[in-house]
């Protein structure tokens, strides 16, 4: 019948339909079982619909939860740079870093500000403008010596000074990895390698660089900063990772200050996030009315991630009503969503924690702190006068385990001993929410 099918569509000059494909050991699923799942819960469109978002399968409302599904992606970083919103100021800073200043760069800043999202839209601009860019997310494990071997292998030979285009080696792709020693990487090996780079300039980027462990491998990376900065060679290196300042992130900062720009990334401005959130509408075709937007901006504490979250859980809300207009209910609903999603990733004896505070606490003291932690990468500075009482919202939480000690600089203060706690906290303190919520 399928064959049949196809040769009729020939025939009559139809565009043949597609097929299904039909694992054959595995039988057709009976209609009757069709109809026993009836009443479970369905996917609202296809997989399909991702590589054809403006399809929808069952008319004006599917197609607009797949536009809505590119409006926001707080869960992924941005890499189209026609859905960038706000930063420009950074990102002009770290493009004349590099092409003007020829210096590296540090990108710092706290969880889900939005560094990652920087560095894709950068990396994209500078591939338009040619250079050869190389993206590597650190790991717990990373080593300098594994690292570095993969960013040579993305280097063409032909731009080593030393091999013509038309060489046998660079006329069958090799990359500039085939002229390392087999014995393990040293700085001053990749240097000399890296100082024949050739008609290009080549720009390694390192995102998560706090999620490495080996002093060594951090070491190194230094090392190798200095090393391409005294001898001006074409190679620049922007490290991105969460950091309240500079020389959390890179050690042995002194040695290599003056060859490295430092930039903070700072919360999100609330023209930014309405950029965000307008850039959302455009695409979803949706719009917010103010007071959600101003609920949203006043929730999101600068934060895109929890800007992107809140207006797709609030997008998505006003679709199950069939609406085009967010309104405020749908964001108070949203960060509900939200507060569900962050309640999962606490663990058990976070979650206790959190309910016993909340039990303790009126909700506006506990907002306060949490928003104090969110501020200032989950820490709250004790007083400055030793004769000052201490907060007795910051107490009752430090004597519930939610707070623990610890010391900035040569300041005393409390630190959320969970990143996720402070976030909850502060959600739940927009709605008067509790954990079960």
């Amino acid at each position: 019948m399928m064959v049949w099918s196809r040769f009729t569509d020939l025939l009559l000059g139809r565009k043949p339909r597609p097929q299904p494909i039909v694992a054959l050991d595995v039988p057709q699923r009976p209609s009757r079982m069709r109809a026993a799942t009836s009443r479970l819960p369905r996917f609202k469109g296809e997989a399909s619909d991702l590589e054809r978002p403006l399809r929808g399968r069952d008319g004006p409302v599917d197609q607009q939860r797949t536009r809505l599904q590119r409006a926001f992606t707080p869960s992924q970083p941005v890499s189209d740079v026609r859905m960038f919103a706000g930063r420009r100021e950074i990102l002009l800073s770290l493009i004349r870093a590099i092409e003007d200043q020829q210096l590296h760069a540090v990108v710092f800043g706290d969880r889900g500000i939005g560094k990652t999202s920087l560095l894709h839209v950068f990396a994209q601009l500078a591939r338009e403008a040619r250079y050869i860019v190389r993206y590597t997310s650190c790991t717990e494990r990373s080593e300098f010596d594994a690292t570095f071997r993969a960013i040579a292998a993305d280097v063409p030979l032909l731009y080593h000074a030393d091999f013509d285009p038309t060489s046998e080696p660079a006329e069958r792709g090799a990359a500039l990895d085939t002229l390392l020693p087999e014995r393990e990487l040293t700085v001053a090996t990749l240097t000399e390698v890296f100082a024949k780079l050739s008609g290009t300039r080549l720009l390694i980027i390192l995102d998560e660089f706090d999620r490495a462990t080996s002093p060594e491998f951090k070491r190194s990376v230094a090392e190798l900063i200095k090393s391409l900065s005294d001898r001006s060679i074409r190679v620049q290196i922007v490290i991105a990772g969460v950091a309240a300042n500079l020389t959390e992130l890179v050690e042995h900062i002194p040695s290599i200050r003056r060859n490295i720009l430092g930039l903070p990334m700072p919360a999100m401005t609330r023209e930014e996030m309405a950029e965000m959130i307008a850039l959302g509408e455009a695409i979803g075709q949706m719009s917010f009315e103010p007071g959600a937007l101003d609920d949203i901006v006043a929730a999101a504490q600068g934060s895109p991630y929890v800007t992107g979250l809140l207006a797709q859980h609030a997008a998505a809300r006003a679709l199950d009503r069939e609406a085009r207009d967010v309104a405020r209910e749908d964001v108070t609903e949203a960060i509900r969503r939200a507060m569900r999603d962050v309640w999962v990733r606490l663990s058990p004896r976070s979650q206790q924690q959190v309910e016993t505070v909340e039990a303790r606490l009126p909700m506006p003291e506990i907002g306060r702190i949490a928003a104090d932690g969110l501020a200032h990468f989950g820490v709250i500075l004790d007083p400055a006068d030793a004769t000052s009482q201490f907060d007795p919202a910051v107490r009752v939480a430090a004597e519930l385990g939610i707070l623990r000690p610890t010391v900035v600089g040569d300041r005393k203060a409390h630190q959320f001993a969970d990143d996720s706690v402070a976030l909850y906290l502060w959600l739940a303190s927009r709605v008067g929410g509790r954990a079960s919520a």
